[in-house]
């Protein structure tokens, strides 16, 4: 069983910023997800990032196939599309009621690698699947996410209703009282984050713990659930970003037409 004790405030994990991951994160969040170099310069002004340190970490994105450059506009590869859509989901779970049934993969395929056994782990989490035991996994039928192609051909997809308790198989499936711990002292963390980077990275913790919730129905959730306070609270610092992002834009077309 999981270590259930809830971090404070204080204790939660924040990443350290790189020129990389603010460029990610801040492309990550914008719809369309791209940007003229000028203003991603603009853009990690306030996180004491150089212009010159920028330009060398949008070299090496664009060569390992992170970025995709056109004239002076950078733009998310394929690749991190794909991770951008996994942050909107997990922003914007889409869910139905829940009547009880549980959604079950069985994975069949045998003779597998282990890269592509730990690649599948991988994909079934991401699908925020839980695994009841080896090669079995299952969570609640009440979430709308598209399915990987090819998985039909390595597993067999049904719906079950297990005899235990719907409510002490989720708690044995997710260590449920951690995750709403680090999310309550993490929506802390960044009401009390005054820093334009301190922010920053408490929003990315966000993002990436958002990531991880099991999106279960409510009746299965521990009281004091903070899911839909960290969505909200991300959200609105998206669209805080966007905006800013949206007037820096503005403020050099109005100074460019005044110069004419």
């Amino acid at each position: 069983m999981p270590n259930n004790a809830s971090p404070q405030a204080d204790e939660v994990e924040l990443r350290p910023l790189s020129a990389r991951s603010v460029v990610l994160s801040l492309l990550l969040g914008l719809h369309p997800p791209e940007l003229p170099v000028k203003d991603l310069v603009r853009s990690v002004e306030p996180f004491g990032i150089a212009g010159s340190t920028l330009r060398a970490a949008l070299s090496r994105m664009v060569a390992a196939g992170d970025l995709r450059r056109a004239d002076t506009v950078y733009r998310l590869s394929d690749r991190l599309l794909e991770r951008q859509r996994r942050q909107d989901d997990a922003v914007h779970p889409e869910t139905v009621p829940w009547d009880g049934d549980w959604e079950m993969v069985v994975v069949t395929a045998t003779g597998r690698g282990p890269a592509e056994r730990a690649e599948l782990r991988n994909e079934l989490t991401r699908l925020r699947l839980a695994e009841l035991r080896e090669g079995v996994w299952l969570r609640p039928a009440n979430l709308l996410r598209p399915l990987p192609d090819g998985l039909g051909r390595i597993a067999e997809r049904c719906t079950a209703r297990p005899d235990r308790p719907a409510r002490e198989l989720a708690a044995s499936l997710w260590p449920l009282d951690t995750w709403a711990g680090t999310g309550r002292a993490l929506l802390d963390h960044a009401a009390r984050a005054r820093d334009p980077s301190d922010r920053f990275t408490a929003f990315a913790a966000v993002v990436r713990h958002l990531l991880a919730d099991p999106v279960l129905p409510p009746e299965l959730l521990p009281p004091d659930w903070p899911g839909a306070r960290l969505r909200a609270a991300y959200a609105d610092y998206r669209r805080e970003v966007a905006d800013a992002v949206r007037a820096r834009d503005g403020e050099e077309r109005s100074e460019g037409r005044t110069r004419a």
